[in-house]
């Protein structure tokens, strides 16, 4: 589903990433995870294409594709979702207006008509529900006010409404107390299947105790240095990075 073959990205003429190789298939589940200023949110933010980093060398492939010169919003529309650290709060627009018009928009870019309201809001209700969300929650504006596990939690809405390909989660566990991040681990656990892959970008092993990955690799100095199994995590939980070079 994602391969990435030998890239390098920069930003403000500073190398971050230096020569990343990674292989995502169908129904796999990856963490990355790396000590500070390892380059583990620019990895994320260059596959999502954010325009403040620099591709200065290789190739990222979606589904068999080179999204190198894609908008991230062409991206979007091609099933990459991404969970930012820090989600934005946009006064005035609620979390279910901004997800209608996020899904609509992404029909509307593969050339099909947007989704009938009493089909768009049993999907509101259905995910809702898969997720024990208040329906009073759908009606706030979009993250103004909400706390840090109300941020990641409607974070996990948006990807089960869009229902993307590949969905990368940048720290998604950044301050959440244990009780949210449970919450938010089992609606990752219940969204994942056999057609779509997650990438879990995290500097501590606890998340990786309720979304139990594939793989694990550790990214260093903007290179992946070590990959293995779940055991991986469970090491560097003991260990620390400083034993990897």
């Amino acid at each position: 589903m994602l391969t990435i073959d030998n890239l390098h990205v920069s930003i403000d003429g500073k190398a971050i990433l230096n020569g990343i190789n990674l292989d995502v298939r169908a129904g796999e589940v990856h963490a990355i995870m790396g000590p500070n200023g390892s380059g583990k949110s620019t990895l994320s933010a260059a596959v999502a294409g954010n325009e403040s980093y620099e591709v200065v060398k290789g190739d990222i492939l979606f589904k068999g594709e080179n999204i190198i010169e894609l908008a991230p919003e062409e991206r979007a529309h091609k099933g990459i979702f991404l969970s930012f650290q820090y989600p934005i709060e946009i006064p005035g627009i609620s979390v279910t207006n901004f997800i209608k018009t996020s899904i609509n928009s992404n029909l509307k870019a593969r050339g099909e008509d947007e989704m009938p309201a009493n089909k768009m809001l049993k999907k509101i209700r259905e995910k809702a529900s898969l997720l024990e969300i208040d329906s009073k929650f759908l009606s706030r504006s979009l993250n103004e006010g909400f706390s840090g596990g109300e941020k990641k939690r409607n974070e996990i809405f948006q990807m089960a409404m869009l229902e993307p390909s590949l969905a990368i989660l940048d720290e998604t566990d950044s301050g959440l107390d244990i009780d949210a991040l449970k919450v938010v681990a089992n609606g990752v656990n219940k969204l994942k299947n056999k057609d779509n892959a997650v990438i879990v970008i995290t500097h501590y092993q606890r998340l990786l105790d309720y979304i139990v990955p594939d793989y694990v690799h550790v990214l260093n100095k903007g290179k992946i240095v070590k990959s293995g199994g779940k055991e991986l995590a469970h090491e560097l939980e003991e260990k620390g990075y400083d034993w990897i070079k």
